[in-house]
């Protein structure tokens, strides 16, 4: 009796110490959102308002400047980028929206773990629909007609630099509100067959505009491909070697993508690739970009680096996509950016 009390308060100890380093976890996490939530002095003017997808002439990002709006939806004149920005309550870790669509991924602390979800936007930023997300929110598209919309997610490991990681992509018909929970159900014909494997990951979804044609990035056998997929056929095709986060270009012809440099380093430089030659063009940009980019136009293209001095912030740059010019910053503490 002895030793069987012995071991309860043992199993009691050990719980009670979890429990405690779970909440210590928590109130740590808080501690550092409040101070992030605190206005500083010098930043950006934003103004709680209601934004919407269906202002034209707008450019929709995710706030990240310091203060009680940061990670929330907002929206500046395209043509004044820098100027006072407009927040809305609804507060995101990734985002992107067209044609009055949106797409909002959360990631929220808990004690044991994150609670994750996917909110299916209309334009006035309300939640048409709610999905659970198997892991950390990591990329989200949605279609030039918003038709579909695409996430990725971390199911184990926290960056694409991990010497082990996971991802898995979603697609839904936002007409159907079909979900098809994971690309990796679709098939797959690399150098002209098909191809089966169990480490098949996909991330990075851009769609094209006659709502069946997407790209995305393969990654099997320590090997990153550019794919070319049809939704309705539920295949994908591989078109070159060493392309991460593809986007496409609003007239459909180039893909910007992440390519890295050196392998086995977390090292990525901006391209864009003409998908009728297949040939590769350099951008200005020199910095390392672990991004998904985003036209703006069919001239530019704006993406994510880390702020300088800003733990945990980041600042939107655009460049030219010819590569010409130099990089040009767009929009400091911001991130996710969406031209309406």
């Amino acid at each position: 009796m002895t030793s069987l009390r012995r071991r309860l308060l043992i199993l009691l100890a050990a719980v009670l110490l979890l429990a405690g380093l779970g909440t210590a976890v928590v109130l740590h996490a808080a501690a550092r959102a409040d101070r992030a939530n605190r206005p500083q002095s010098g930043g950006p003017t934003v103004r709680a308002g209601r934004p919407t997808l269906d202002q034209k002439g707008r450019l929709a990002f995710l706030n990240a400047a310091p203060g009680p709006h940061r990670t929330a939806v907002a929206s500046v004149p395209s043509t004044d980028p820098a100027g006072g920005r407009t927040a809305s309550d609804l507060k995101c870790a990734r985002f992107y929206a067209a044609a009055g669509t949106g797409i909002c991924l959360q990631s929220n602390p808990g004690v044991l773990k994150q609670s994750n979800r996917a909110l299916l936007l209309d334009a006035g930023l309300r939640a048409r629909r709610t999905f659970p997300l198997a892991g950390t929110p990591s990329r989200a598209r949605v279609s030039p007609s918003g038709r579909f919309v695409a996430w990725t997610v971390f199911v184990s490991g926290e960056s694409y630099s991990s010497a082990f990681f996971s991802t898995r992509t979603s697609v839904l018909d936002t007409r159907t509100m079909r979900l098809t929970p994971s690309l990796e159900t679709f098939s797959v014909v690399k150098d002209g067959r098909p191809y089966h494997a169990s480490d098949v990951n996909f991330w990075g979804v851009t769609f094209a505009s006659d709502d069946d044609t997407f790209y995305a990035t393969l990654n099997t056998a320590d090997k990153t491909y550019l794919v070319r997929g049809s939704i309705s056929r539920r295949t994908v095709t591989t078109l070159v070697e060493n392309v991460e986060c593809p986007s496409l270009s609003p007239d459909g012809t180039r893909v910007a993508f992440k390519k890295r440099v050196l392998s086995g380093t977390d090292l990525w430089h901006e391209y864009v690739l003409d998908l009728r030659t297949l040939r590769e063009t350099a951008l200005a940009e020199h910095h390392s970009v672990d991004d998904q980019a985003t036209w703006l136009d069919d001239r530019t293209v704006a993406y994510a680096l880390p702020a300088n001095g800003r733990v945990g912030s980041s600042d939107l740059w655009s460049v030219p996509a010819d590569g010409s010019g130099t990089p040009h910053l767009l929009i400091a503490g911001a991130s996710s950016p969406a031209p309406l």
